[in-house]
């Protein structure tokens, strides 16, 4: 039976894995589509697809009646599709689908390697990598709310601007556009070494698409849940965690959860962490 459990885990992972490689591989080609020879390059080829820019210009339309520029109707649809999934299943987007999430994910797991010599990761067991590390507590605490900062001063300067207000220092532009301007490539470099250095740091400190997603952990009726009688608190699950939540068994409504399954992967008692509909 343990083994039977432990290839269901382990199709979690792989699944996970296979789906955001899915839309990283489909972000790529929506960025090189603008850049390929005989079309005219064109920042809106991109940008039309990005349902944090349908944030952003929601907030023009409904002002002025225009979207802002390098943006169009297509962005509420793909923003409309984001919040479809995060209403049944909370930030999953940012877990499973997000190109930007699945980059910090490889570029922690490349750290981490390289920090411990080449030695493989054993799941559920504290790294002795140096990288990516942890912020300290109290300072973790007040930055994440950094992001909700970023997000209500986009949403009070969308009102007022001509194009997208993160346009120029969006790091999904930056990596997938193919048009590097000085300001963006900082930002591409930036968003590598953060990423080297900790785990998901756009994700927990920056990303208002993230803290605009963040309340329906609160509500969605897929949800990972925990038997608390079961749980031997042994903090498998927090180690695991790629937005270092702590203290998971008392924390399953997280704002910060991006529902990636981990904990229920890594819990070694069985049926104790499951995803739940309802």
């Amino acid at each position: 039976m343990a083994k039977k459990q432990n290839k269901e885990r382990s199709s979690i992972t792989k699944v996970r894995g296979i789906i955001q490689r899915i839309f990283l591989f489909v972000t790529l080609l929506l960025g090189l589509r603008h850049i390929m020879p005989g079309r005219e390059s064109t920042g809106g080829a991109f940008d039309v697809f990005c349902p944090m820019g349908g944030i952003e210009t929601f907030f023009r339309y409904i002002t002025t009646g225009e979207t802002l520029k390098t943006t169009n109707l297509l962005n509420f649809a793909v923003l409309i599709g984001v919040i479809g999934v995060s209403l049944l299943s909370g930030r999953s987007f940012c877990g499973w689908m997000c190109p930007l999430g699945t980059l910090q994910d490889m570029f922690a797991g490349w750290a981490r390697r390289l920090s411990s010599g080449g030695k493989r990761h054993i799941r559920g067991k504290q790294s002795k990598a140096k990288f990516p590390m942890e912020l300290p507590p109290k300072i973790d605490k007040y930055a994440r709310y950094l992001k909700y900062v970023v997000l209500l001063v986009v949403l009070i300067a969308s009102m007022w601007t001509v194009y997208p207000p993160l346009r120029e220092i969006c790091p999904a532009r930056a990596v997938f556009s193919f048009q590097l301007t000085p300001l963006l490539a900082s930002v591409l470099l930036t968003f590598i070494i953060t990423s080297l250095l900790i785990k998901r740091f756009w994700c927990k400190y920056l990303c208002p698409l993230g803290a605009f997603l963040a309340i329906t952990n609160k509500f969605a009726p897929l949800r990972v849940t925990i038997d608390k009688n079961n749980c031997t608190s042994c903090g498998r699950c927090e180690t695991e965690c790629p937005v270092d939540i702590p203290a998971i068994p008392d924390n399953m409504r997280s704002l910060e959860c991006i529902q990636c399954l981990e904990c229920v992967e890594t819990c070694a008692v069985e049926d104790t962490v499951v995803l739940k509909l309802g």
